[in-house]
């Protein structure tokens, strides 16, 4: 059953009623996709508790976060896999999981493994003046771009937040015209170029798989 967006964006979800062998504790921007990937591949042993997405506008809280739900996680889970890169967090999450003892997913953040860690590095300077979006960014433009940089109160703060910008970059991790419709027309509200990208799930589908039962 896929999470509900109020779950996604604010209250993130709990942890599961039944301890399984694995706990994932992902970023709730990623809970579609870790569901579509563990009903897909009948990764049985993976049990999901997502925190709340909307931790990605305070990185700093990250990490705090990230350890408190690994700590009330142990002594029911035999081993904890944390779905988050490096997010914004200066290289504090992966200092704060190497000190915890559990594995997180390699790279700085979510585009570059839906877009394939090798294949985002191997693009270089081309994408500086990219924009990215994914499948839940695009479903959340506006409670997680275009409200919270105050563009629906201040229109004319675009072209300064903006204007170093060339494109909108849809990361696709689902092949769906819908969100394909909405991606454009976030990019023409921010004045940039459209590009869509249908990566998948890229590296994320390997990093959980590449999770050991406990």
């Amino acid at each position: 059953m896929q999470p509900d967006d109020r779950a996604l964006t604010e209250e993130g979800l709990p942890a599961p009623d039944e301890a399984g062998q694995v706990l994932v504790v992902a970023c709730g921007a990623l809970a579609r996709e870790i569901l579509a990937l563990r009903a897909a591949n009948a990764w049985t042993h993976l049990d999901l508790q997502c925190l709340p997405a909307i931790l990605h506008n305070r990185p700093q809280a990250i990490p705090d976060a990230v350890e408190a739900a690994v700590r009330a996680a142990r002594g029911r889970y035999g081993r904890v896999f944390v779905a988050y890169a490096d997010c914004g967090t200066g290289g504090l999450l992966a200092d704060r999981c190497a000190a915890l003892g559990v594995e997180l997913i390699a790279g700085p953040h979510c585009y570059a493994f839906f877009d394939g860690l090798d294949t985002f590095a191997a693009r270089g300077d081309e994408e500086m003046r990219a924009f990215y979006l994914t499948d839940f960014l695009v479903r959340q433009f506006d409670a997680f771009v275009w409200r919270p940089l105050g563009l629906d109160r201040h229109p004319e703060l675009r072209d300064m937040l903006f204007g170093n910008y060339e494109r909108l970059v849809y990361l696709a991790q689902t092949d769906d015209p819908a969100l394909d419709a909405r991606a454009a027309a976030a990019a023409a509200r921010l004045g940039l170029a459209y590009e869509r990208r249908l990566t998948g799930y890229g590296d994320l589908a390997a990093a959980l798989a590449g999770v050991p039962r406990a």
